[in-house]
């Protein structure tokens, strides 16, 4: 049986060009796809943390699959930064729109027979919405752990940013962030042969 070419995976794995944090000097460059790994993985542990000591009973897999592709859509939108995003509602608006239309665009990019099973990672108003709060969560700990990095590389631009994002984990009030700030954050902050002991 003959199928029909699908662009849908050369398409996403393309978000490896796209650089993240474009309106600020990096001394540390990080792309997309690197950045969605780094959620996946955090937001796998966020919820994991959620079921075991907070009494959650999350798909922390499916939670997982939907954070590799919860920038997805940045193939075609590219990285928009977060102030202009947030800029006032009309702009939030006006990229909620085009977000959805680009959610759209990427699964027509699959065989029919697939886009169902992809719908729920692709588009990000199928998951449930404590999916969506870990994930959100995973992505806004990944932002802080970036600034983070720049500032420990001498790159005093990220300070703001670092404490705004700080304080919106904190006001977001998650126990599992709050755990994972405990227990886990303090090594980002070693060197390597530290990390080793």
């Amino acid at each position: 049986m003959v199928h029909a070419a699908s662009h849908f995976f050369a398409y996403i794995s393309r978000l490896r060009w796209i650089r993240r944090w474009g309106l600020m000097r990096n001394a540390i460059e990080e792309n997309v796809a690197t950045h969605s790994w780094e959620v996946a993985t955090l937001a796998h542990a966020l919820a994991l943390i959620r079921n075991r000591h907070f009494g959650g009973q999350v798909n922390a897999d499916r939670i997982a699959t939907a954070a590799l592709y919860h920038d997805a859509t940045e193939v075609i939108t590219g990285d928009m930064p977060t102030p202009v995003k947030y800029h006032s509602k009309v702009m939030r608006e006006a990229f909620g729109d085009i977000e959805h239309k680009a959610e759209g665009e990427l699964l027509a990019l699959l065989p029919e027979d697939l886009r169902a099973d992809f719908a729920p990672y692709v588009q990000e108003s199928k998951l449930p919405a404590e999916d969506r709060e870990l994930i959100k969560a995973a992505d806004r700990l990944s932002a802080w752990l970036k600034c983070q990095a720049e500032i420990r590389a001498g790159n005093s631009e990220f300070e703001p940013a670092a404490n705004q994002i700080k304080a919106r984990l904190d006001e977001d009030g998650l126990r599992e962030v709050a755990y994972f700030m405990d227990v886990f954050a303090p090594s980002y902050d070693k060197p390597l042969d530290n990390l080793l002991e």
